[in-house]
């Protein structure tokens, strides 16, 4: 299972998240920020698990392109 963490409060909206993996980011037209599609928010860190292994890559892509490194993912 691929486990995909955003730390949302922390996003500076630099869009790099969006562009490599937009299946799964995109970016919010209120404030700004990036929000991870389909996830689901506690204590502001906002968290999908997906048993879709083609979105693995595309999000390890962002997060290490995510400056602020508030992109966290998992493959348990």
């Amino acid at each position: 299972m691929v486990v995909i963490t955003l730390q949302r409060n922390k996003c500076i909206g630099c869009n790099y998240c969006v562009e490599l993996a937009p299946n799964q980011f995109q970016m919010s037209k209120k404030d700004g920020k990036s929000v991870l599609l389909h996830s689901e928010e506690k204590k502001g860190f906002f968290t999908l698990k997906s048993k879709d292994y083609e979105i693995l890559e595309p999000c390890e892509n962002a997060s290490k392109a995510c400056p602020v490194k508030i992109i966290s993912v998992k493959n348990i």
